[in-house]
C-alpha cells in the first residue's frame, strides 16, 4: 500500500530545493552525491518518502531515493533525479511509499545486569517500605549480587530478549553501562558483555564505565575510598579497550559534586568523555557540573535549573530525558524542557532499561512518553532517538540523520506521517531495517 505524505509535506520542487540548501544539496542537480564515492551505488531505495532529520527537524524529501556503497549513504534526493549510472550494478528496492528515517538510537540503557527484581516490585506495589525490600534481599544489592555471580555469557545472554526487543524496533545503535558490578572483576565482566553484544548482533554499542554508580556494601560508610577505588578501575579498564566514555551518579543518594568531579578528572586525564546522572531528585547544580567539563550528557534532568540549562547549551551537553523512569518512581517532576528550548540544548531521549526504574525494552514507548509526560513535540521526540540521540554518544558526525557520507543504519516504516512514530503506543509500523546498508531480519544480517 503506497504511503502517500500530507500535503503540508515538501513535495513541491521549490519547497524541495530550500530542503537541499540547508542540507547542502546542489538544487539544480537535484539530489546530494558523494563526490568522493563512485558514481554506481551497491543499494537503491526507491519510490520512498524520508525524514532525514537534518537541519534540527523532520526536514522531509518526499517522492524520494536513496544510494548507499560501502556502508554509508552516496546518494540523497528526489527519485526523478537520481542518475541512472547509479542504478547500474545496484539492488533496486522499491519501498512503495514507505517513511525511511536514521537507524534508531537508545543513548541511555543499563541493560546488562545479573538478577531479577520483578518479585521486589511486586513486594513494593503491595506496600512494602524501601527496608523491609531491602531486608529481603532486593533493592540494587540483589542486582550487584546476581551480576557478580555472572558469567560473561550469562550476562550476554540474559541480555539477550531485550536487545532484540530494541532491534525490533529499528534500533541500530546503542549505549550499555556498566555500574552494578561495583568492583573491578563485576565491572570487567559487563564491559565485557557489552562488547560481546556489539560482535553477536548487528548493532553498534557504546560502552560506559559507571562505576560510581552506588557506593556496594563493603564501603557502606567509606564513599571516598569507593571512589579511589572507582578511579583505579577506571585506569585498568581503559587500558583494556573496555570503556568509550565514563559516567557519575551525582545526587543526595549518590555521589557528591567533589567526589564526582575527581573521577571525571581522571577520565579527562584518560582522553575518555564524560556523562552524568543527575538532577534527577534533586537540583545538585549538576547542568552547571556538566557543563564545567564539557559533558557529552547530562541525564535525567527532573530538576535541572534554568541556569543550569543556559550553561549546559554553552557546553554542548545533551540533556537526555528518560520519561519511563520518570514513570515508573512515581515522579511528579518533568524536565524543564521549556527551558531546554529557550537556551538551545539538544534533548535525547532514552530507555534507560535498568531492572529497578525503568525495567522498559521500548524505544517507541519513550517517543510518547516524552510527548504526553514531558510536553516535547513528536519532531522534538523524533530527533531525541535519531540526531540529538548520536549527538549524546559523540557520534553526530557519522550518525543520526539522513546525508551523505554518513552510515546508512536506516529504518523503514509503513506510517503516513513521522508523527505516527510518536503517537502510537504499542503498535510497531517497522517494515526492515538496514545497518550498515545491510538487510536486517529479527535481529540478524540477512547477507554479509
Amino acid at each position: 500500500m503506497i504511503r502517500r505524505p500530507p500535503r503540508s509535506t515538501l513535495s513541491s520542487s521549490s519547497a524541495a530545493s530550500d530542503v537541499y540548501k540547508r542540507q547542502g544539496i546542489n538544487a539544480e542537480y537535484g539530489g546530494q552525491a558523494d563526490n568522493r564515492m563512485e558514481s554506481r551505488m551497491e543499494l537503491v531505495l526507491r519510490n520512498c518518502h524520508l525524514a532525514t532529520m537534518c537541519d534540527g527537524g523532520y526536514t522531509i524529501v518526499t517522492d524520494a531515493a536513496l544510494g548507499v556503497r560501502d556502508g554509508r549513504i552516496g546518494w540523497v534526493g528526489k527519485e526523478c533525479d537520481l542518475p541512472g549510472s547509479m542504478l547500474e550494478e545496484a539492488e533496486v528496492r522499491d519501498l512503495r511509499g514507505a517513511w525511511v528515517t536514521p537507524g534508531l538510537i537508545d543513548c541511555h540503557s543499563h541493560v546488562v545486569y545479573g538478577g531479577d527484581r520483578a518479585g521486589e516490585w511486586e513486594l513494593k506495589l503491595k506496600g512494602a517500605s524501601y527496608k523491609e525490600v531491602a531486608e529481603a534481599g532486593g533493592g540494587i544489592v540483589n542486582t550487584v549480587d546476581g551480576t557478580r555471580k555472572a558469567t560473561v555469557e550469562q550476562l550476554v545472554r540474559s541480555a539477550a530478549p531485550r536487545i532484540e526487543a530494541l532491534l525490533a524496533e529499528g534500533v541500530t545503535t546503542m549505549e550499555i553501562k556498566s555500574g552494578y558490578g561495583l568492583e573491578l572483576a563485576a565491572e570487567r565482566k559487563q564491559l565485557q558483555a557489552a562488547r560481546r553484544i556489539g560482535e553477536e548482533w548487528p548493532l553498534t554499542v557504546k560502552a560506559t564505565f559507571l562505576g560510581a554508580h552506588a557506593v556496594p556494601r563493603e564501603f557502606a560508610g567509606r564513599s571516598d575510598e569507593y571512589i579511589d577505588e572507582v578511579v583505579q578501575m577506571m585506569d585498568v579498564l581503559d587500558g583494556e579497550k573496555l570503556v568509550d566514555a565514563v559516567d557519575v551518579f551525582c545526587e543526595t543518594i549518590g555521589f557528591t559534586p567533589a567526589q564526582t568531579r575527581k573521577v571525571f578528572d581522571q577520565a579527562k586525564s584518560l582522553m575518555l568523555p564524560v556523562r552524568l546522572h543527575g538532577d534527577q531528585l534533586t537540583d545538585c547544580g549538576c547542568g552547571e557540573l556538566a557543563a564545567e567539563y564539557g559533558a557529552l550528557t547530562l541525564d535525567h534532568c527532573e530538576y535541572t535549573s534554568e541556569q543550569g540549562a543556559y550553561a549546559m547549551a554553552a557546553s554542548r551537553t545533551v540533556a537526555v530525558l528518560l520519561p519511563s523512569a520518570n514513570y515508573f518512581i512515581k515522579e511528579i517532576k518533568r524536565p524543564p524542557v521549556q527551558y531546554f528550548r529557550e537556551a538551545g540544548v539538544r534533548m535525547a531521549l532514552a530507555t534507560n532499561c535498568n531492572p529497578g526504574s525503568s525495567p522498559c525494552c521500548s524505544l517507541l514507548v519513550q517517543l510518547n512518553m516524552g510527548c504526553t509526560l514531558f510536553g516535547m513535540l513528536p519532531e522534538e521526540a523524533l530527533l531525541g532517538v535519531t540526531q540529538h540521540a548520536a549527538d549524546a554518544l559523540g557520534m553526530g558526525e557519522t550518525h543520526g540523520s539522513i546525508q551523505v557520507g554518513k552510515v546508512a543504519d536506516l529504518a523503514v516504516w509503513d506510517i503516513t506521517h513521522p508523527s505516527e512514530l510518536s503517537y502510537y503506543l504499542g503498535l510497531n509500523r517497522l517494515q526492515t531495517c538496514f545497518y550498515h546498508g545491510k538487510e536486517r531480519c529479527r535481529g540478524r544480517l540477512l547477507s554479509k
